[in-house]
């Protein structure tokens, strides 16, 4: 499996990991998803990602000519196969073989050899139906995928993954895998001809222009000019949007995997407001990538044409020297801006984050604060908002309307020396062209200057989250911990913890210190504890939420730096208390299996739907309109504190993991819901630790 996603990968061109891997030596543990994280740990090995994908048997057709780079199983009668698929076309697809030999196959054939599983009971039937309808043997082929695709229309093909770079690999490999280097530079090279062809589109009009005439060659030839410029134009404009979407869509894979990886404490210390400022700054960076980069690129590129043709005219060295001049000037006048653009979003993120605490604690303040307090500090918070923007605005007019215009007139003060000293109508033409063509220039590097203030001030907020996605595929081994066997020996040491000890940032009290703890395959453990006492805490470390800042955690004799962030949490999972789990606004059936698989196969919902109806939350699926596939959330249906609990323990027993810990799991539950949800989850967790108050 490793070699064949390997040579798949460096077909395709994907980048992989500098060093070489060992092979994975996978042991299923018999779940309904291991296939997927056999075919994981494969991928985790050379730092490779699959997704699993799930296709109606009506587009099979459409997933071959577009799935490339993907690993396709072929369940034949003497055993399965994988197909290493390299890309897909309308009618073949290429697919690799031994000692990376690369073969074109017709499309059609692969799909018939994936689909005989479905179409094989079937197409004895089918063929007899068309005989006794006396149908002509030269229309049953298309009668007969008419009809199979009938009869077939709810079969589900699910024996694909797609191959893909991880968003933790260097973003710079992403982008040159993604072509985005090779586009950018064709992209630079029609810009550089269009400004050239420009160029000699205004020669041309000027030259007839001074002449009095046009002759018929050089109309022909403006003719020509101007038809390449619509067509490197179109090709320029097409080029520079394939880099923007690309690009774009690179960097919210990897501003969404930094996320993911943030580390908790920091989410709780930075509140709700603080969080929201980084997401509404990320815009930004997008609007960068999407335009601003381009901008002053573009701006570049004309401001070396805008100097080839100033030396040109009839200004010379003198129309250079001023606009030096005058790009200093703009330069500095961008620091200063980005100074006080910096204070201005300081100012904003204050104000955001105080609206949305004021917005999310309102029932809180409407109860306990006095009615005459509710608006206190608000008109200063604004004032002092009102008054840097007022100085932001200052510099942002110098920089859109005095730089480009002032070049105006500092380049027609700078014709007055050639006025004087009878220089050519021609000389003074081409200066004048230059002019104009600079301006434009330094329009569009005066805006671009303002975009890429805004995305640097941005990108302090939304780099964390950029270098944060590196964690992921920095810490352990994930297809070691996915290839590693579930099961122990019965009895056997589960998890064991020598002397760990933890302390939360600015506290300089240890909230752990010195804890020791053995978990055996199927005990039964009850942690019980005052507020305070370290008991969530220990919870958080064992299931890997936190790390422990002395001391050695084991996973059947394993570390965490063995396992990996996600391989720990693939055998140990926890319901944490209940202000530290969410429902989130989705259906009530993603909330049950959104740490399992999405979406869900038929045994998913049967198995998610027989925990509920044991949790005693049958008479609410009864209820919903839709069952289990209601939406439910802040904008949907309105769970109660009990039932979001016994959600949040299906959730956790979907997962089947090792060990499950369940924090303050029972503690909204009346006395005849407790004894159901005690005895289901003691019926299906292996291993159980609760945490609890005495």
């Amino acid at each position: 499996m490793s070699e064949a996603l390997e040579t798949l990968a460096r077909v395709s061109g994907l980048p992989l990991k500098p060093e070489p891997s060992p092979a994975v030596a996978v042991t299923p543990d018999g779940g309904a998803d291991s296939p997927d994280r056999s075919i994981e740990a494969a991928a985790g090995w050379i730092g490779l990602e699959v997704e699993p994908t799930e296709v109606r048997y009506s587009e099979v057709e459409s997933l071959l000519s577009r799935a490339g780079p993907a690993l396709i199983k072929l369940r034949q009668e003497d055993g399965e196969r994988f197909l290493a698929l390299v890309r897909g076309r309308r009618r073949s697809v290429t697919v690799v073989g031994p000692q990376q030999a690369l073969h074109r196959l017709p499309l059609q054939r692969v799909r018939a050899a994936l689909c005989q599983k479905f179409e094989l009971p079937l197409r004895e039937g089918v063929n007899k139906l068309l005989t006794e309808a006396r149908v002509p043997r030269r229309r049953h082929r298309r009668a007969r995928e008419a009809i199979l695709r009938e009869q077939l229309a709810g079969i589900r093909f699910s024996d694909c993954w797609l191959v893909r770079s991880t968003p933790q690999t260097n973003f710079i490999q992403l982008l040159r895998h993604a072509g985005i280097g090779r586009r950018l530079l064709t992209m630079t090279s029609a810009y550089a001809l269009l400004y050239l062809l420009w160029i000699i589109f205004w020669t041309v009009v000027g030259r007839g222009a001074l002449q009095g005439h046009f002759d018929e060659g050089w109309l022909l030839a403006w003719s020509l000019v101007l038809l390449s410029i619509v067509v490197i134009r179109l090709y320029a404009n097409w080029s520079q949007g394939f880099v923007a979407l690309r690009t774009t869509g690179l960097l919210k894979q990897r501003l969404l995997a930094g996320a993911l990886q943030f580390d908790v404490d920091q989410v709780r210390q930075q509140g709700i407001g603080q969080l929201l400022a980084r997401v509404v700054e990320s815009d930004a960076v997008e609007a960068l990538a999407r335009s601003g980069g381009f901008l002053g690129l573009f701006a570049c590129l004309e401001l070396a044409f805008g100097i080839f043709v100033l030396q040109s005219g009839a200004g010379g060295l003198i129309h250079v020297l001023l606009l030096a001049g005058l790009i200093v000037f703009a330069c500095l006048v961008g620091r200063h801006y980005y100074r006080r653009r910096l204070g201005w979003t300081n100012s904003r993120f204050a104000l955001t984050q105080e609206l949305v605490e004021r917005m999310v604690g309102y029932r809180t303040r409407a109860a306990q604060e006095a009615r005459e307090h509710w608006h206190r500090g608000e008109d200063e918070s604004l004032d002092n908002y009102l008054l840097r923007s007022r100085k932001m605005d200052e510099r942002l007019s110098l920089l859109l309307a005095v730089v480009p215009r002032g070049w105006l007139i500092l380049g027609i003060a700078g014709l007055f020396p050639a006025f004087i000293a009878g220089r050519p109508a021609s000389a003074l033409a081409i200066s004048l062209g230059g002019i104009l063509f600079t301006y434009r220039a330094l329009v569009k590097a005066s805006t671009g200057i303002v975009q890429l203030a805004g995305a640097a001030i941005a990108w302090k907020q939304v780099g964390p989250l950029f270098h944060g996605a590196a964690k992921g595929g920095a810490e352990g081994s994930r297809s070691l911990a996915l290839a590693y066997s579930h099961h122990a020996n019965a009895g056997g040491v589960l998890m064991e913890a020598n002397h760990i000890s933890f302390r939360y940032p600015a506290r300089a009290e240890q909230a752990l210190r010195g804890c020791s703890v053995e978990v055996y395959e199927g005990d039964r453990i009850l942690l019980e504890g005052s507020s305070g006492s370290g008991k969530s805490t220990l919870a958080s470390l064992l299931t890997g939420l936190r790390e422990p800042q002395s001391g050695l955690l084991l996973f059947k004799g394993l570390d965490r730096h063995t396992l990996g962030r996600e391989g720990w949490r693939r055998r140990v999972v926890a319901a944490p208390q209940f202000h530290e789990n969410h429902v989130l606004t989705e259906t009530f059936a993603f909330n049950l299996l959104m740490g399992r698989r999405w979406p869900p196969r038929a045994d998913d919902l049967r198995e998610a739907k027989s925990i509920c109806i044991e949790l005693g939350l049958g008479d609410l699926l009864q209820r919903m309109p839709a069952g289990m596939f209601q939406m439910v959330g802040d904008s949907g249906w309105q769970l109660s504190h009990g039932e979001k609990s016994r959600l949040y323990i299906a959730r956790a027993l979907l997962q089947g993991t090792d060990l499950i810990i369940l924090d303050e799991s029972f503690a909204a539950l009346d006395p005849q819901t407790l004894r159901l949800a005690m005895d289901c989850v003691l019926k299906r967790a292996s291993t159980l630790l609760v945490v609890a108050h005495p």
